[in-house]
């Protein structure tokens, strides 16, 4: 069994899917199961629908409805089997018609509640997992089609919801194998979920990622498939620098740290339950299935390169929390966190000293909230327009002189913050957003001239 999960470009068209059918087609001696995202920029397009049903924007509102539907319509009709097109036409008449009403809804009321977004925002991949199953019928393929909202449980955090394990794992454990066995392709939407009573919800932006490892781990794959635009990780984010090095084979926790700190090929959370079962998770290019791509494996093997890659995080705003009178006293920490805890505003990176604490935050949502509380017993201070490089490799722990390396390498770029992580398997710092293509380039020529085949392609 192995969980293939197709991006938004891959499905993002009728030739899109098609070419996906073709992937899909030469693995079936595998008993796959296929985890879509919402076609091309569908989602984006749901959100925008909901902010100009907000906005009073109606009539905006029920014209991008109907401009989303002909685009789903047109794609949909040319991949369909013409015996379903009728069916087809009907769920979409159903999707639409409710995504009307709930639009409907948000202009009467003026305003969105993050389970409004989520239900809206549902749409994307119940749309493209009910065509996507219809394309792989329509090219010989015996598919069933699943909601994921019946299967993959979560809390009900909208927007950003976190998955019930135990319940998640025994529902799909229960429903996909005696599929799989029948010589059937399952197919799913990720992303979406729902609560226990039921109700829609969200694993967030990048969850299909998130969606597949789930299936993956409660099935017990063999192999989880990431299948995007990109031919694998690379050595550094190509829309920084080109001319970056395809990485060949990674550890899951060299990935890990890479998708946290701003690898856009992976969701930060999809590697956590397929390290748990130890599943390979594989990244591949659906415009190029003959590329090996990139292997995610539990234990990289050896390599004489210092460092694996090297991750950049945009829009990032430190703040600034000093106060000399928690001087020696115990629980400033705790106090600081208690407050972005509350505000749930996660911090990526954190230095200290004995009276002052220097973090990092990229959702400054609730920043106005967080500084006034921070206020009643420090001072706060903060600054926009900054960006964090994290530089990655299991050999970081191993070798002496790594950090003295990475320092002389951009000794002309003002360093605003650094932090070693726990992990020991990442140094990571702060520079001015302006700065950060000529860091990487000199950290890029001075860790990428010579490479190992075995790990570089």
């Amino acid at each position: 069994m192995i969980v293939m999960k197709f991006g938004g470009s891959s499905v993002e068209s009728a030739s899109a899917i098609e070419r996906v059918a073709g992937i899909v087609r030469a693995r079936l001696e595998r008993r796959p199961v296929v985890v879509v995202s919402a076609m091309g920029k569908t989602t984006n397009k749901l959100l925008a629908i909901a902010r100009a049903a907000v906005e009073g924007g109606r009539k905006e509102a029920i014209q991008r409805i109907h401009e989303l539907r002909d685009y789903h319509s047109c794609e949909a009709r040319q991949v369909a089997p013409l015996a379903e097109r009728a069916e087809l036409d009907l769920i979409l008449d159903e999707h639409f018609q409710e995504l009307t009403e709930l639009a409907k809804g948000l202009a009467v009321l003026g305003e969105a509640t993050p389970r409004s977004i989520d239900a809206i925002a549902s749409y994307g991949e119940r749309l493209s997992s009910a065509i996507v199953a219809r394309a792989l019928r329509h090219c010989g393929m015996d598919t069933a089609h699943l909601d994921s909202r019946s299967y993959l449980v979560t809390d009900n955090r909208f927007t950003q919801a976190s998955p019930l394990y135990g319940p998640t794992y025994a529902r799909l454990a229960e429903a996909i194998p005696p599929l799989l066995r029948a010589g059937k392709v399952v197919v799913m939407g990720g992303f979406i979920g729902a609560t226990e009573d039921g109700v829609t919800t969200t694993l967030g932006r990048g969850g299909s990622d998130f969606s597949a490892s789930l299936v993956g781990a409660a099935i017990g794959a063999e192999e989880i498939q990431i299948w995007t635009d990109v031919d694998g990780l690379l050595t550094c984010d190509p829309t920084i620098l080109e001319g970056g090095h395809r990485v060949r084979v990674i550890s899951f926790n060299e990935a890990a740290e890479l998708a946290y700190f701003g690898a856009k090929v992976l969701h930060p959370s999809t590697l956590l339950p397929a390290m748990e079962k130890n599943i390979p998770v594989e990244i591949l290019n659906s415009r190029r299935p003959d590329c090996e791509g990139t292997t995610i494996l539990p234990q990289a093997p050896p390599t004489s390169n210092w460092i694996k890659s090297i991750a950049c995080k945009k829009n990032v705003t430190v703040v600034d929390v000093s106060s000399t009178r928690m001087l020696m006293a115990h629980g400033f920490l705790h106090k600081i966190f208690e407050v972005f805890d509350r505000f749930e505003t996660p911090v990526d990176m954190v230095t200290t000293s004995e009276v002052s604490v220097s973090l990092t935050i990229d959702n400054t949502r609730h920043l106005s909230e967080i500084t006034r509380e921070l206020s009643r017993f420090a001072e706060v201070s903060h600054e926009e327009g900054q960006a964090i490089i994290c530089v990655v490799g299991d050999n970081i722990r191993y070798t002496p002189g790594v950090a003295g390396r990475i320092f002389k390498a951009v000794e002309g770029v003002n360093v605003r913050m650094i932090s070693q992580g726990a992990s020991l398997r990442n140094v990571s710092f702060v520079v001015q957003e302006s700065a950060l293509k000529p860091a990487v380039e000199a950290l890029h020529a001075a860790f990428f001239s010579e490479l190992d085949p075995e790990i570089f392609a």
